[in-house]
C-alpha cells in the first residue's frame, strides 16, 4: 500500500507544476493593464510605470513566475494590488466560510446520492427508479443560481423560514450558523446528489447481477448484507472517481452560491479580485482550488487501493 501512495504523490508532482504554469499564465493573457487601473484615469505615463515597477510587473514573465511559485512554495502569495495585504491571509479568511459550505452541502450530497442510488439499483424499474430519473432530470437541468434564487425567494423572503443571505459562524454559535447554511448548502447539495445517485445506480445494477452475488443469496445471506457487504463495496470503485469529481464541483460551485446568498468565502473573494484586476488575489485563489482539485483526485487513487486491492499490484 506504501508504495501505491508514494508513487500516486510522485506522479501527482509534474501535474501541480503545470498547473501552476496555467494558472499564471493564463491571467497574464486578460486584457488591461492592474497598473493602470490602480493608478486611475488621471494618472500620467510615469505615475503608471512607477506602480508597474513596484509591483513587479515590468519584469519577464518568467522571471515574474518563478519568484511567483518561488514564494507560494515559501507560503507567500505576494500582496493584494487593491489592499496591500497578504494573499494568504485574504485566503485565510475566505476559507472558512467556504469549507464549511462545502461539507455541509457535499455530506447532503453523500447521503442523499448514495441511499437514492442503491435504493434504485437494487430495485430497478421501480418507483424508486422512475422517481429517481425524475430527480435527476431536474437536478441537472436547473443551474446553481436559478435553484438558489428560487429557494431565495419562497423560503426566505416569502414564507421567513430561513434568512436570505450573510453568515453566523459555526463555532460562534452552531443552531443559527446552520440556519444561515441550509438555503446554499441545498443549492450545492441537490445538484451534486442528482449526479451522484445516478452513477451509483448503474453502478450497484451492474454489480447485483454478477454471479458473486448470486452465490451469496444462495449461502442465504440477508438481502441487507448481500447489498451491503458485497454489492456497494465493489460498486463503490467506479463511483470514488465521481465523488472526487463532485467534491471538486462544490469548491467551484460555491462561487457562484456564495454571490448569490451573499456570504463571504473564496467565491466572492476571487468575483472582487476580478473585477479589480487583482492579479495576486484571483492567482492564489486559483492555486489553491486547483490544487484542493488534484489533492482530491490523488485521495481518489488512494482510495481505489484500498476499495479493490488489486489496483495496488496492478
Amino acid at each position: 500500500m506504501a508504495v501505491h501512495v508514494i508513487r500516486r504523490l510522485i506522479q501527482a508532482i509534474p501535474v501541480m507544476l503545470l498547473a501552476s504554469i496555467f494558472v499564471f499564465s493564463i491571467l497574464q493573457l486578460v486584457p488591461g493593464d492592474p497598473a493602470t487601473n490602480l493608478a486611475g484615469p488621471d494618472a500620467s505615463d510615469q505615475d503608471v510605470e512607477i506602480i508597474r515597477e513596484r509591483l513587479g510587473l515590468d519584469k519577464p514573465m518568467f522571471e515574474q513566475y518563478l519568484s511567483w511559485i518561488g514564494g507560494a512554495l515559501r507560503g507567500d502569495l505576494g500582496d493584494s494590488f487593491r489592499s496591500s495585504r497578504p494573499v494568504s491571509e485574504l485566503l485565510r479568511n475566505a476559507l472558512a466560510p467556504t469549507l464549511e459550505l462545502t461539507l455541509v452541502a457535499f455530506s447532503i450530497e453523500l447521503v442523499l446520492g448514495v441511499v437514492l442510488g442503491v435504493m434504485a439499483g437494487t430495485r430497478l424499474r421501480s418507483l424508486w427508479d422512475w422517481g429517481l430519473s425524475a430527480f435527476t432530470i431536474v437536478g441537472i437541468a436547473i443551474p446553481h443560481f436559478v435553484l438558489g434564487l428560487v429557494l431565495l425567494y419562497f423560503v426566505g423572503f416569502k414564507l421567513g423560514w430561513l434568512p436570505i443571505g450573510g453568515r453566523v459562524p459555526l463555532t460562534e454559535d452552531p443552531i443559527e450558523g446552520l440556519r444561515y447554511l441550509v438555503l446554499p448548502a441545498l443549492v450545492l447539495g441537490l445538484t451534486g446528489a442528482s449526479v451522484l445517485a445516478r452513477f451509483v445506480r448503474t453502478s450497484i445494477a451492474q454489480v447485483m447481477n454478477q454471479d458473486y452475488i448470486r452465490t451469496a443469496r444462495a449461502k442465504g445471506l440477508a438481502g441487507r448484507a448481500v447489498v451491503v457487504r458485497h454489492g456497494l463495496r465493489n460498486g463503490l470503485v467506479p463511483v470514488v472517481t465521481v465523488v472526487a469529481l463532485q467534491f471538486a464541483a462544490l469548491l467551484t460551485g460555491s462561487v457562484v452560491v456564495e454571490n448569490v446568498f451573499s456570504r463571504p468565502g473564496v467565491g466572492r473573494l476571487v468575483v472582487g479580485a476580478i473585477q479589480a484586476r487583482d492579479y495576486p488575489v484571483v492567482q492564489g485563489a486559483l492555486l489553491f482550488l486547483v490544487f484542493g482539485f488534484i489533492c482530491i483526485n490523488l485521495f481518489a487513487d488512494i482510495m481505489y487501493g484500498i476499495l479493490d486491492p488489486r489496483i495496488r499490484f496492478s
